[in-house]
């Protein structure tokens, strides 16, 4: 009985990743693209990637433009890329579109060639990777990375579905910037008053914002990186080096925090 249910499992091992799909909601209706029907399209290539952000080193992977993807998408549209962990990257349109600098790439994970494992998991970026070629010419952040990724889809901007994240009007330049920022980095992982897709990390501002239980400097640090304050093996947050993160950014955000740590919503 062993011998034989060891037997199976080794069958099962062996062969290879069944097909995903991914799932497309945008403006021209709804639709699912498989693995297979990706990786046939006549506009993916082989796409090398100078250090990865998921795998910290050069990936080279089978992709196409995600632009030829989103039909009827216009730059001043808003898109959200759903993983399968429940993070939720927030994402421009207009980033996504272009042709030249920065370009936005879908990587297809291969079934008969399944990618690495990230470190820490069990389970690799795949089976589909927003990737880019080129990106310092866009200041692309590390959150605008989405892997595992299951369903894009077009969405009112973040304003307009969560007013509970918004400053107040007449706040100061640097807050407005810091919530542009708080989109750009924090939103795919955290919510904040209640409100917010991802399912990831901790809501910012319930029961307690972290600008009122961190001493600044800890709280900087933490940002930088967050293993250096609190080593957690199982812990998931990525550091935002000052590449990704401009000091003067980190600043603004800060602020935007400390604001919002005045604006707690009520929840029901």
């Amino acid at each position: 009985m062993r011998r034989s249910t060891t037997l199976a499992f080794l069958l099962l091992a062996s062969l290879p990743l069944a097909a995903a799909e991914l799932t497309l909601e945008l403006p021209a209706g709804s639709r699912r693209w498989s693995s297979a029907e990706l990786l046939a399209h006549p506009q993916t290539r082989s796409l090398p990637i100078p250090g990865d952000p998921a795998y910290r080193r050069e990936m080279h992977y089978r992709a196409l433009p995600l632009a030829v993807l989103l039909e009827g998408v216009l730059p001043g549209d808003h898109l959200q890329a759903l993983a399968l962990d429940g993070f939720a990257a927030e994402l421009p349109a207009a980033p996504l579109l272009r042709e030249d600098g920065a370009r936005a790439w879908l990587a297809i994970e291969d079934p008969a060639a399944p990618w690495p494992a990230l470190a820490g998991h069990k389970a690799s970026a795949g089976p589909f990777y927003l990737v880019w070629s080129n990106p310092q010419a866009g200041d692309i952040g590390p959150e605008q990375w989405p892997f595992q990724i299951a369903r894009i889809r077009l969405l009112a901007s973040v304003a307009e579905r969560f007013p509970a994240l918004l400053p107040a009007a007449d706040a100061k330049a640097a807050i407005q910037a810091g919530f542009a920022l708080f989109q750009k980095h924090c939103l795919a992982c955290h919510r904040l008053n209640g409100q917010g897709d991802a399912r990831f990390g901790p809501d910012l501002n319930l029961p307690y914002n972290p600008t009122e239980y961190f001493h600044e400097a800890f709280l900087r640090r933490y940002i930088r990186d967050p293993q250096a304050l609190r080593h957690w093996p199982q812990g998931r947050m990525p550091g935002f080096s000052a590449e990704a993160l401009a000091e003067q950014e980190l600043d603004h955000l800060l602020a935007y925090l400390r604001h919002m740590a005045g604006r707690k919503a009520v929840l029901p």
